[in-house]
């Protein structure tokens, strides 16, 4: 079930950047500009942040399967559209399209994640789940790339829609919402009604903590891979093309190194997810001061620390996802984990178009211009730590959330291997938990002789 809601998110993620990639060609084909062609990124991360609660709704409503298959309908007519294209208009519906498509899959993955496994897992895998959607970029810097340079647009894009239709019949025969009998659809509501759930999920502080852990930790690195960070270290730094691509690589590999012991730490240490989101948010701000101070070019081997500390934001702001999945019950985790993703987007969305002002109003693309404009990141983290700090307060001031029975298994026990029984029984006596913003679950033994363990 997780692997081919990975193998989903692995190819959205070749779609969200095949167009980046492509760039030169979508000037050439469509006669635009770069500042228009820069244009396609914002419509791309507005939609995306503007579907993200709808999908959220969504796969709490009707379940990641039917909505990871409505997802690939989406992708795969958007890369159709784009594949045939020949004007502008007919681009920017391509893009629309793939955006939406793009908005639904990670809440949809990450709604299968803590239903498929044991609670303590869920870090880990959550983090792995990140990491491999890294692989898309790969799939869309060098097979993709080399399709579209020997056999075409249309060729390229038609073949990545081809992906996307079969991940898609993929999640329809293969995945299923839960084990037997442990995933049930959240009820029908009226506007009004949608409404109060959307309240209720954001005045949990636990959802509002991961919401700003996860603003201030993830636009820095979104900011410098998705548009600034290659021009930035060419025309401030005086770098080559090929040194520039060698960081970008390192900067995913940094995430894919960095990913699963932020994983591992998080499920060891719940109760320590909000320091790593402040430690993660200081690493960034103090880097980018470093490279900064300096009048000229930064060293080398300061650039190389730039970049790896930068590649942490990833696996940083999927600590603010766990921190929503352990504030709110299981029927509430779309809206909830859809609410936390908006933050960094949203981030990364003004954080781009200040940049992109600041430059324009300075003079464009130099050295001085770029001084200036990383400098709007710092009101940004201002207010992610504000945010964390405040929330972390009320989140533990607040008694726990209870969290739902997890489903028993339908296979028999005896059939299990060692390692399957022994998470059998565990999730077991997790049955009854209560879940602390801060710290998780916490073990609650139900009925006498015991009484309720205390989560202060």
């Amino acid at each position: 079930m997780w692997a081919v809601g990975v193998l989903t998110y692995i190819l959205t993620v070749m779609q969200r950047t095949s167009l980046g990639v492509a760039g030169l060609d979508a000037a050439r084909r469509f006669g635009i500009t770069p500042g228009v062609l820069a244009a396609f990124v914002f419509i791309q991360v507005i939609v995306y942040i503007a579907a993200q609660t709808p999908a959220g709704l969504l796969v709490d409503r009707f379940g990641p399967r039917v909505m990871l298959v409505i997802s690939g309908v989406f992708l795969t007519s958007g890369q159709l559209t784009l594949a045939s294209a020949t004007a502008l208009p007919q681009a920017v519906l391509a893009r629309i399209l793939v955006g939406l498509g793009d908005a639904i899959v990670f809440v949809a993955v990450l709604g299968l994640i803590p239903r498929w496994f044991a609670a303590r897992r869920v870090p880990l895998i959550t983090q792995l789940t990140t990491i491999g959607g890294q692989l898309g970029q790969i799939l869309s810097a060098v097979p993709f790339l080399v399709l579209l340079h020997h056999a075409g647009w249309s060729a390229a894009f038609g073949f990545a829609a081809a992906g996307s239709a079969l991940t898609a019949l993929l999640a329809a025969a293969v995945v299923r919402n839960a084990p037997a009998g442990g995933w049930s659809p959240a009820p029908s509501m009226s506007l009004r009604e949608t409404g109060r759930q959307l309240r209720d999920v954001w005045g949990r502080p636990g959802t509002r903590l991961g919401f700003f852990g996860h603003m201030g930790t993830q636009f820095s690195m979104m900011v410098f891979a998705l548009l600034w960070g290659v021009p930035y270290l060419e025309s401030a730094q005086h770098l080559s093309a090929s040194a520039a691509g060698a960081l970008m690589t390192l900067f995913v590999l940094g995430m894919i190194c960095i990913g699963p012991v932020v994983g591992m730490f998080t499920s060891r240490y719940p109760a320590r997810r909000s320091w790593l989101l402040l430690a993660v948010i200081a690493a960034d701000a103090l880097i980018w001061t470093a490279v900064l101070a300096f009048p000229g070019p930064a060293p080398h081997w300061l650039l190389v620390l730039l970049v790896v500390v930068l590649s942490a934001g990833g696996p940083g702001s999927v600590v603010g996802f766990d921190i929503a999945r352990t504030s709110n019950p299981r029927r509430n985790l779309g809206v909830a984990q859809s609410m936390v993703n908006m933050a960094g987007f949203s981030a990364t969305l003004f954080v781009l178009a200040a940049m992109g002002a600041v430059m324009t109003a300075i003079g464009g693309s130099t050295p001085e211009a770029f001084r200036v404009a990383w400098l709007v990141q710092y009101p940004v983290w201002l207010v992610a730590v504000i945010g964390v700090l405040v929330m972390r307060r009320k989140a533990s001031s607040v008694g726990p959330v209870s969290e739902p029975e997890q489903p028993v298994r339908s296979v028999p026990q005896q059939l299990r291997p060692v390692g399957r029984l022994r998470d059998e029984v565990l999730d077991q006596l997790e049955q009854g938990t209560v879940i602390d913003p801060l710290r998780g679950p916490q073990e609650r033994p139900v009925g006498p002789p015991y009484a309720v363990v205390s989560t202060e």
